[in-house]
């Protein structure tokens, strides 16, 4: 049913999954009339695949990959006074997370970037099933990176996330102008997480 009114569902495997719940919600939505907010709707281009088409199009999990040397230096979220200067990406999102990160500094610079919490680094690649589904994370392919896990928790929306306030807005613009998403602005959750996949 949710499949014929363009609401993407994945297989279906008779397993209620995050996908299916988000596909759930949004169906939910559509019949209360919520849509999101227009800040919030992303508007990127194709150029990278969907979720359940990232294998064919960057190979095994954790293949692949290439440090990027960021620049800026990043603090791990977890232990700000270790600074984190690379990261390992998959080498298809090289290029373009070199871009966006070198945009950002461009855009803030180090005083505002660290003011945000822009500068702490939550992850990149790591092998790993997504948070209650049997699927592996995007994570898992070096083409997901979070940033301010604590003050972008994942099951908090847009009225807790640091991540949903206006001064962040550019910020995802950035990765958003580069293809990427933000889980925050399309599913109004787990706002610390951008990925080079569409869903």
């Amino acid at each position: 049913m949710l499949k014929d009114l363009g609401i993407e569902v994945g297989d279906i495997d008779g397993v209620i999954g995050p996908q299916t719940r988000i596909a759930l919600e949004k169906w939910q939505n559509r019949l209360r009339g919520v849509t999101p907010r227009e800040g919030e709707v992303a508007h990127q281009p194709s150029m990278w695949p969907r979720q359940r088409d990232v294998p064919g199009f960057y190979g095994m999990v954790g293949q692949s990959q290439q440090m990027l040397t960021l620049p800026y230096p990043m603090k791990l979220a977890w232990d700000v006074s270790k600074l984190v200067t690379r990261i390992s990406v998959h080498a298809k999102v090289h290029a373009s997370a070199g871009r966006a990160f070198s945009a950002i500094k461009a855009h803030y610079g180090p005083e505002k970037i660290a003011a945000l919490g822009l500068d702490l680094y939550g992850g990149s690649l790591n092998v790993r099933k997504m948070r209650g589904g049997s699927a592996y994370s995007m994570h898992s392919w070096g083409i997901a990176i979070d940033f301010d896990p604590e003050h972008n928790q994942l099951r908090w929306g847009r009225d807790r996330a640091r991540m949903a306030r206006p001064d962040t807005a550019p910020f995802l613009d950035i990765w958003e102008s580069e293809g990427w998403i933000s889980l925050g602005r399309e599913r109004n959750y787990d706002w610390m997480h951008v990925q080079a996949a569409r869903l």
